[in-house]
């Protein structure tokens, strides 16, 4: 289905021509800028979020721009005449536009943080694209489950622009909503793939991103006004210090997001792509070359793909940890082995949980012949001692969606139920046992520890 204007041809080359003589002398700049500064050639595409960059970031930081909640934003593709780029052979090419963390902490726990804001903002999504604004783009789409993702194809012969509307704020990932707290940055970043042999698309190209923040309505304008009368309160030599606010921000060639790969299928298919945080996150000693290729860019070791690119997982499984070391550094060689191994984080609290023995249901007999009944736990495992994580796992035991908890209380002992809160969670002993008792009433559970 084509979602793109239906204005004459005579108004996309028109459109196209304004676009590139517009944008002709900050290209020129930029583009000589990033050579000076990579000396490597030209990447295949250029996007260009039309916001303007903070001039209160130093000289040797990436840039930082702001924007307002709900507001729509242009990001700008510019084609490859522009970049003077032709071995793409495809007509159209796939983009994914995702808003992520730009906190590798908070990468880590992208799938626990995004669930949260799920609950408290039901039927909203943290990236939403403004269809009737956009030029040039075929077939957006924003799957329910992905609610940080969009993509759209794009013919890259012409200029096309997409409008991304930001709903989250910055200070809704920070431990307290209130008080001044300082909101934590996002990254935008644009992931390009064209068809491969089969017509899907799938054969990665080019990725870039930028960090932002995203406050309240208006209040982008705000603190890039702030940020302005700081730095001319500043000396001259104290200036130099700091990068100069540009109206546009370059978004700046980056590694593929490791959901990419996972997130891409046909643009004509309908099936419902998979998380990749269904996917195993382990390398086996059958996979192929290929396989181990997106293995690596899954887990992000996107800068060894090349280095690797002949090994399949039972060549990677083989390596001992100096090899990985001695080829990827202290660093990256660690973790590389550690990820290989399929070496988990150890749990932070551990907890034992028995389902409530209803009457239709006959108890479990132990062997040996003992005559006794005994009820069956289940080790439940949190990472982070929080009520979402803890409603995740009874989730998982119950094999429904966390949505579908509304409630978890603790009956005490002269039984009072208590409201479950991250302050009880973290107050929970190890290797407590627990039996779960569940109220049903149109799809939605509430459950008693």
């Amino acid at each position: 289905m084509l979602f793109c204007h239906s204005q004459p041809e005579s108004y996309h080359q028109h459109s196209a021509s304004y676009i590139s003589e517009a944008l002709a002398p900050f290209l020129k700049n930029e583009e000589a800028r990033l050579m000076a500064e990579t000396g490597a050639k030209r990447a295949p595409f250029q996007y260009i979020l039309c916001a303007a960059t903070s001039p209160a970031v130093k000289q040797q930081e990436e840039t930082l721009t702001y924007l307002n909640q709900g507001q729509s934003y242009e990001i700008r593709m510019l084609n490859r005449k522009l970049v003077e780029y032709t071995d793409i052979s495809s007509k159209c090419v796939k983009s994914i536009v995702r808003v992520i963390f730009h906190d590798r902490r908070l990468q880590y726990m992208e799938h626990q943080q995004l669930e949260g804001w799920r609950w408290n903002r039901p039927g909203d999504r943290i990236l939403d694209i403004d269809v009737p604004l956009s030029v040039g783009i075929m077939e957006p789409r924003s799957h329910p489950l992905h609610l940080n993702t969009i993509e759209f194809l794009w013919d890259p012969v012409k200029s096309a622009s997409v409008f991304i509307q930001v709903n989250c704020i910055s200070t809704e990932f920070t431990p307290r909503k209130h008080g001044g707290e300082k909101g934590v940055p996002f990254r935008i970043q644009v992931d390009t793939f064209t068809t491969n042999e089969h017509g899907e698309y799938m054969e990665y190209v080019h990725s870039s991103s930028c960090q932002v923040k995203v406050f309240k309505p208006k209040g982008a304008d705000r603190k890039l006004k702030t940020d302005n009368e700081k730095i001319d309160k500043k000396t001259p030599q104290d200036r130099e210090k700091y990068q100069p606010s540009h109206n546009t921000t370059l978004l700046k060639e980056c590694c593929p997001w490791p959901d990419a790969l996972n997130l891409t299928a046909t643009h004509s298919s309908c099936s419902t792509p998979s998380p990749v945080y269904y996917s195993s996150p382990h390398l086996l000693p059958s996979s192929s070359p290929q396989n181990t290729q997106q293995w690596l860019h899954r887990h992000r070791f996107t800068p060894f793909s090349k280095l690797f690119s002949s090994f399949s997982g039972a060549d990677l499984l083989r390596m001992s940890r100096e090899d990985l070391i001695q080829i990827c550094g202290p660093a990256d060689g660690i973790r590389l082995f550690n990820t290989v191994k399929g070496r988990c984080v150890q749990p932070r609290l551990t907890i034992y949980a028995c389902q409530q023995q209803t009457g239709n249901q006959p108890p479990i007999k132990p062997g040996g012949g003992d005559s006794k009944f005994m009820n069956v736990y289940h080790a439940l495992y949190l990472e982070e001692l929080t009520l979402l994580d803890l409603s995740e796992k009874i989730a998982m035991l119950f094999s429904i969606t966390p949505q579908q908890i509304t409630h978890i209380y603790r009956q005490k002992p002269t039984g009072i139920h208590v409201l479950v809160s991250d302050e009880m969670v973290q107050n929970f002993k190890e290797e407590t046992t627990f039996i779960i008792s569940t109220v049903r009433g149109n799809h939605l559970h509430s459950f008693t520890l």
